[in-house]
Parts: structure tokens; sequence; C-alpha cells
């Protein structure tokens, strides 16, 4: 009885604490602008599918993402076993499902354990990729200090779950054949069944419950660590991935969104509209988390830091100083500044001093151009490859057109080798400044 309210006790904690940063996480995402999204659901429900759950885009790179499956699988499919883990809990009972299900349930806890196994397997060798190969896109500036360890902190808690997994399921074979009736009958589990008896043959009764419990206990809590460490961590994808890829673009990756001002005016003055007066200049671009829209930030802590769209980058290849990884995980990192911000609810932040402290009044003398160099925008040749490479479908190209559009548009700069070649579209129409009009050679006897 003791057991059973310590662990209600622990469970509404760890699960209150977790959907409290998790709230924090969605309102950070709310930071950016509304946009309307023109999708359609049965292609949002097939990149869903396909992308986040079947990991297609993963596999363009095949070996790592074998490992990764393993992973990826032993987690999805652990939580079977971690449903009959709450249901013990709760109710005080010891393998819940086991009587129920007979023989299918050997069958699940086998399937589980041997991917546990693949798991463990795929985790050593991304351990030795990322400290002892050091794969080059790991190896990139922005991957030092933090998101280096966060990395490994991951990595080195699957493995604990993996012997909380073990220990408990190797004890328990034991104990059923001493107290079958608090230990119901399993069968024969592919892994445990040899491998409980080989590590725990030689502990008497108490010993293989108190292997039992410790297995079950650090099983459970460290699912709770890892739950509550998620909205601090790279890995928040597993689960941010199945919204971002449902809320993907559908248009053509190539396809550039218009400006609906700059549009107006070009066709007012080809004739096509009517100019209109205005008396406020348009803000073009974005230049901070609340000119971007919520699905950039989306996007941003969706971010695996898998590196694979810096790895495709024509401008990193060639050493210039552009990451798109970077510049998403300064928008992640920037969106988090500004919501710590908003919570301390501090009078410094305010825009207007009168009004509350909000999202709409709110500066504190800082802008992404602050994180991300211009030298970055400029580098950036919107190829795609980033776009085309993400496993997760995040567009890191539009955050660095709506910043490069800021930058020239209402800013009026940029770099100076650029700055002939835009005041001779304006003047001329043309790329190239001529003393004649662009269309003269059309018109007889103008030349």
């Amino acid at each position: 009885m003791t057991q059973q309210i310590i662990f209600i006790i622990i469970s509404i904690a760890a699960l209150g604490f977790a959907g409290w940063q998790f709230l924090k996480i969605r309102r950070n995402i709310l930071l950016g602008k509304t946009e309307k999204l023109e999708l359609d659901s049965a292609k949002s429900w097939r990149n869903v599918l396909l992308v986040a759950f079947g990991q297609q885009k993963m596999f363009k790179n095949w070996i790592p993402a074998v490992f990764h499956f393993f992973i990826y699988a032993a987690f999805v499919i652990t939580q079977i076993e971690l449903i009959e883990i709450f249901i013990d809990g709760f109710f005080g009972v010891h393998r819940f499902f086991a009587n129920k299900l007979g023989g299918f349930y050997t069958f699940i806890i086998s399937f589980i354990e041997i991917l546990s196994i693949l798991a463990f397997i795929a985790t050593i060798i991304f351990l030795i990729r990322r400290n002892i190969i050091k794969v080059k896109r790991f190896e990139k500036p922005e991957m030092r200090g933090w998101p280096q360890r966060d990395a490994n902190i991951i990595l080195f808690l699957e493995i604990i779950l993996l012997i909380g997994i073990f220990s408990m399921n190797g004890a328990d074979t034991l104990l059923q054949n001493i107290d079958s009736q608090h230990f119901p009958e399993t069968g024969n589990l592919a892994v445990s069944s040899w491998l409980g008896p080989m590590l725990f043959g030689g502990l008497n009764e108490n010993s293989l419950y108190i292997v039992e419990r410790f297995g079950w206990w650090l099983h459970i809590l460290t699912v709770f660590a890892f739950l509550n460490y998620l909205p601090i961590s790279k890995h928040l994808h597993i689960i941010l991935a199945f919204p971002n890829t449902y809320f993907a673009k559908q248009s053509p990756r190539g396809e550039m969104e218009n400006m609906p001002e700059i549009m107006n005016e070009v066709k007012a003055m080809m004739g096509l509209a009517e100019a209109t007066e205005t008396t406020e200049l348009p803000e073009f671009g974005a230049n901070d988390v609340f000119s971007l829209s919520w699905k950039n930030i989306l996007d941003a802590y969706s971010c695996t830091e898998c590196g694979r769209c810096t790895a495709a980058c024509p401008a990193n290849i060639t050493g210039k100083k552009l990451s798109p990884r970077k510049i998403v995980m300064d928008i992640r990192d920037r969106a988090d500044e500004i919501g710590k911000n908003l919570v301390s609810g501090k009078d410094e932040f305010k825009a207007d001093a009168s009004k509350s402290l909000s999202k709409y009044n709110y500066q504190d003398g800082k802008s992404l151009f602050d994180y991300i160099t211009r030298e970055e925008l400029h580098a950036c040749t919107t190829c795609n490859a980033c776009v085309e490479a993400c496993p997760v479908l995040i567009n890191p190209l539009d955050p660095i057109l709506k910043m490069r559009r800021y930058e020239i548009l209402t800013e009026s700069a940029g770099p100076a080798e650029w700055m002939p070649l835009f005041n001779s579209i304006e003047n001329a129409g043309a790329a190239w400044a001529m003393s004649i009009d662009r269309d003269a050679w059309a018109r007889t006897g103008d030349l």
C-alpha cells in the first residue's frame, strides 16, 4: 500500500510538472504571427504516417537510419509495457495483463525485449559515432557545449531504461518459480528467460525481489525524468515531429511567398491596379520571433539537430558561415529567452510601462539579428537543399528569406555589392543599369 501511494504521488507530480513545461513550449510557439495554412488533410496525414511514423526521409542515409529505427521502434513499442506499469502502480497489482493475454503477452514482452537489445546496440554505436569517430556534422560550432551534452544525456538515459527493463524482467522470471501467487507466469521471454538466471541465478528470494523492484522503479523514474527533460532537449522532436509534419507546407519547395504590399505596388506601376495611398510604411519580412509565423517557431522546436540540412548546404560546404541548423536553433533559443522574460513579469521588458507585459508589449533591445549574423543570411543561395534534407519537414529557408526581406526592404540595408542591382531594378526595371528604357528595342525608331 505504501509503495502504491508513493507511486501515485510521484506520478501526479511528474506528469503535472511535465504538462506545465509543455504548456510553456506551446506559449513560446504562439509568440509567432498567425499563419493560415492551406493544407490537403490527406497529404498532411500521409506526411505524418510516412515521414514522422515511417521515418521515410531518414533512410536516404540508410546506415544511421536503421540504428535510429531500432531506438525509435523500441521507444514506441515499449509504451505497451509502460501502460502495464502504470496500471500495476496505481492499483497495486503485478503484471496486470499476464494472465489475461496468456501466450500473446509472452509474444509482446519478448518482442519488446528483442527491440530493446537492438536499441542497446544502436545506442552504443551512436555514442561511438558522436564521441570517438566524431562524425563531421556533429562537430560544427553550434554543437559545442550543451547540444553535445544533450545528445549524450539522452543516449545514457536509453541505457538506464534498458537496465531497468532487464533487471525487472530477469528477476521476475526467477520469482515466478518461487512465488507464483504474486508473480504471474509470463512464459519463456526471448531474452530474460536466459539472461535472468545468468545474472541473478545465485540470489535468494529477498534479493531477487529487491532487484525486481529496483528495475521496476528505475524504469518508471527514468521515464518520468525523460518526460520532464524533453522540453529543454532536442529530443522534443519525439513529440513535435508529428504536428510539424502534419502542418508542413504542401506548395512546391521552390515557390516563395509573395508579399501583398510589394505585389500591389508592382501592379500599380504596370497599370494593372490602382495605386493605394498609405500614411504608414509596412514592415516587410521578420526581425524577431514575433514577426515570424507560429509554424517557423514550431519548426525550431521540432529540430532534431541531426545536421543533415547543414551537411547538404552548399554554402556551408564551401566554408561560408551559414549553417541552416544553427539558424533554426537560434530561433528556438530566442523564443526561449522571450518566453522566460515574459514569465518574469519585469517592467524592464515592457515597451509601454503603462500596459501589462505581453508579446504585444515587449521589448528587450534585442532581435534575431543578435543571434543570426547578416553574413549567415547573405550566404544562403536559396537552393532548398536544407529543406529537402530535413527528416521532419522543417523549412530553414523560410526564416532566412524573411530576415533578408526585413534587412533589405525595411532597413534599406544589405551587402554593398547587392545594392546597385536593387537600385537598377527599381529605377530601370532591369538588373543592369542602362541609359535607355529596357523595352526600347521593341519600339520602332527608338534605337
